[in-house]
């Protein structure tokens, strides 16, 4: 009987994580709560960050760390797709985020995400700690890092910071990085179309999506500024994703996500090409086929299998017999 493809076409590799093309971020309860119905609304097409950084008020950490808990735990969490951003390693108040969550909703967080990685060595420590906490609360499983690349500094390490373990996500921070150059790099560079075209930025995100593709690990796009032109930020997002290799990119407002979707999903026409492809490779047991004059392999395999991924996670039509067969034990 021919194989899934994630048997065949990973034999002895580490599988790609095919993940939400966009995370919008929510910092209080009220906004949560919104965000968890639009993610229902639209069919689980998005992450959601609760956001314990920037949205904890001052004074009130521990309990707004609790309320993250209890949004995890909530019938609203219908698709086990919230993440949580804790506070940064020079902070007081991060062992607490992680002494509340993980024991508290560690079965069902998403992903945890580390801002204003400045050092190797800090993140190392908070991953672990991260680790330890949740095997000391019987967890059962890994809760995946995502991790925050806002300065000079992180970007220096990004290789070595890649290469660390259950990273799922590098994500570039513009806002942080461009105020981390003393004004060398203008305010404009923070929103389009400069955040593209002004040379250390360019290199920035360049160096950082290399770094993550070649450790097998998600770059994710900064934020557009631009709250309510959807055709602004569907062009930002398009931008990122083809002109930069982004995979993903952050939400601030709930009307840039459904942009930010369309511009970072697969095209339907290579979608319709993969099934195509890829039926005609499971018939032949994952051996060598032709398709419109054209050899394909289980290296073009590969590329259109995380495509067909790529476009399960995003909802997009897919035939029925391609559901069938390769989606249906994941589904």
């Amino acid at each position: 009987m021919p194989r899934h493809p994630n048997e065949a076409l990973f034999e002895g590799h580490k599988a790609f994580p095919i993940i939400p093309t966009c995370e919008h971020f929510a910092g209080t309860e009220d906004r949560i709560s919104k965000a968890f119905e639009l993610q229902a609304k639209m069919g689980g097409v998005f992450d959601i960050t609760m956001d314990c950084e920037d949205g904890a008020p001052t004074g009130a950490e521990k309990a707004h760390a609790e309320m993250v808990v209890r949004m995890q735990n909530s019938p609203l969490n219908k698709f086990d797709m919230a993440g949580v951003r804790i506070h940064d390693y020079t902070n007081e108040h991060w062992r607490q985020d992680v002494d509340i969550i993980v024991p508290g909703a560690g079965k069902r967080v998403a992903y945890i995400t580390i801002p204003k990685t400045t050092r190797v060595s800090d993140l190392r420590e908070m991953i672990e700690y991260i680790r330890e906490t949740a095997a000391k609360a019987n967890i059962g499983r890994t809760i995946p890092i995502h991790a925050l690349m806002e300065t000079q500094s992180a970007l220096h390490q990004v290789w070595e910071i890649a290469d660390l373990p259950t990273i799922e996500v590098l994500d570039f921070g513009l806002m942080d990085f461009v105020s981390d150059h003393h004004g060398a790099i203008p305010s404009s560079a923070m929103r389009s179309p400069q955040q593209f075209e002004h040379e250390l930025l360019r290199r920035a995100k360049a160096e950082m999506v290399a770094a993550a593709l070649a450790n097998g690990i998600v770059p994710a796009h900064n934020v557009t500024l631009e709250l309510k032109d959807t055709d602004f930020i569907y062009k930002d997002a398009l931008r990122a994703r083809f002109e930069f290799g982004f995979l993903r990119q952050w939400s601030i407002y709930p009307a840039q996500i459904e942009p930010i979707t369309r511009a970072m999903a697969p095209a339907m026409p290579e979608v319709e090409e993969a099934e195509a492809i890829l039926l005609k490779a499971h018939a032949a047991d994952w051996g060598p086929i032709q398709h419109d004059g054209n050899l394909h392999d289980r290296a073009t395999y590969r590329y259109y299998w995380e495509q067909l991924q790529r476009a399960h996670v995003q909802n997009l039509p897919l035939q029925d017999e391609v559901k069938q067969l390769f989606f249906a034990a994941v589904s």
